[in-house]
Formats: structure tokens, sequence, C-alpha cells
């Protein structure tokens, strides 16, 4: 077999495209998340902790101080941007919680569908038949 029909077997299965849309998707979610973190639970989290702009957190390794970030970066200084990376870890946070609430559902519906009871079909006339007459003979 080729390589290239070979390839082109993997990447047309099932699996692999469903894949690729929750992948394509996953990150568009991951913007939205990100958003959300950043334009809006962040601000009120930094006026409740009297003002502090969490992407603006930083500390410099080696000698200076700096008035922002920007400036920092823009003047070639080495910083551990801890901000950041509390912005960052609050998003995990966020689409972790977001997943597991999805999960959570899909997981209740296939619950409920395991649940309904299908009622047995009607047996057949012969094996009705043959259901009375072992029943007759267990009665002897």
């Amino acid at each position: 077999m080729s390589l290239v029909k070979e390839f082109k077997e993997f990447a047309m299965r099932g699996n692999v495209i469903d894949m690729a849309v929750g992948i394509i998707i996953g990150g568009a979610f991951g913007k939205i998340v990100s958003s959300l973190v950043s334009d809006v639970l962040m601000p009120p989290i930094g006026k409740l902790t009297g003002g502090v702009d969490f992407s603006n957190l930083y500390a410099v390794i080696g000698d200076g101080r700096y008035e922002s970030l920007a400036k920092a970066k823009e003047a070639g200084a080495v910083t551990i941007n801890y901000g950041l990376f509390l912005n960052t870890v609050i998003d995990f946070l966020i689409i972790a919680f977001a997943v597991f609430l999805l999960i959570k559902g899909v997981n209740a519906m296939k619950r409920r569908e395991a649940a309904k009871v299908v009622a047995p079909a009607e047996p057949p006339a012969d094996i009705r038949l043959l259901a009375e007459i072992r029943d007759l003979l267990k009665k002897g």
C-alpha cells in the first residue's frame, strides 16, 4: 500500500475528523475562556484586591525597577511573569470545570437512556403455545 493511500485512509476515518473538529472548537473555546478571565473576571477581582492588575504582576531577575511589565520587556530585563501565569491557571480551571460539566451532562443523558425500560416484544404465537404447554405439563 502506498504511503499516500495509507495516509488518505487514516485521515478519512470518522474518528480523525471528529478529533479535528474537537480540536478546532476547543481552541476557539479556549480563546473565549481566556477573554472571559482577562476581560470579565480579573478586572473585578483586581478591583477587590485594591486595583491590582494580575497581568502586570512580575518580578525582575537582576537589577532594575520598572513601572510596568511592558517597560521591563522593552528594557530587555529578565522577568518572571507570575501574574500572567495566574491568569493562565484561572483559564485552565474554568475550562476544566466547563468540560467537567459537559461530561457530567453527557453521562447523565447516557444513564437516562440506559434506565429507560424497553417493554419486551410480544412473543410469537408458537412460542406462546409452547409456554402454555410447558406450564400445563408442570401442573401435572
